[in-house]
């Protein structure tokens, strides 16, 4: 079992979700904006966000909570899921979400700086994989400037980008 640390940037403070966040998970995924790339829909009720942080506990990985520390409130969530750990290549999935209120401001960009290297010296994943769909610009274009290479093909309408340990 990892633990993952705490993280405290100028402007953000970052921590695994907990069951204590379901209010404000709420109230940030009841945002159609939010969830507009997103395989889920935007919350209902407050069980939806209990839903969301259970599936985050409970998957392989872990997803933290992105605060700013200007109003002291949740921003967005970043993390990995779907981390697989096999003879050949450790990997796992990067996902992340912020809101509207907080898009094109560098929030992002700086929550995952932090994050990646613990993909890579903390999980001791080799590589790291991120979906978009082709409408979401915004978070291609942050993978991009992270080091994530497009891949060529999509799949079910997604485009792949993938992050290597040795290319970083």
């Amino acid at each position: 079992m990892v633990e993952f640390p705490k993280i405290e940037t100028n402007r953000l403070f970052m921590r695994e979700l907990t069951l204590d966040d379901a209010e404000s998970i709420y109230r940030h995924f009841s945002h159609p904006e939010v969830t507009k790339f997103m395989d889920i829909e935007a919350c209902k009720d407050i069980h939806e966000a209990v839903d969301i942080i259970m599936f985050h506990i409970h998957d392989s990985g872990c997803r933290y909570g992105l605060f700013g520390k200007d109003k002291n409130e949740l921003i967005g969530t970043c993390g990995f899921h779907c981390w697989i750990k096999d003879e050949e290549e450790t990997r796992a999935e990067i996902g992340f979400d912020l809101s509207p209120d907080y898009w094109g401001k560098g929030f992002m960009q700086k929550a995952l700086h932090e994050l990646i290297p613990i993909g890579f010296n903390l999980m001791k994943l080799n590589c790291i994989e991120a979906t978009t769909e082709i409408e979401n610009v915004q978070s291609q274009r942050l993978l991009e400037k992270m080091g994530f290479t497009k891949e060529p093909d999509l799949k079910d309408r997604l485009m792949y980008f993938t992050l290597y340990k040795n290319r970083t």
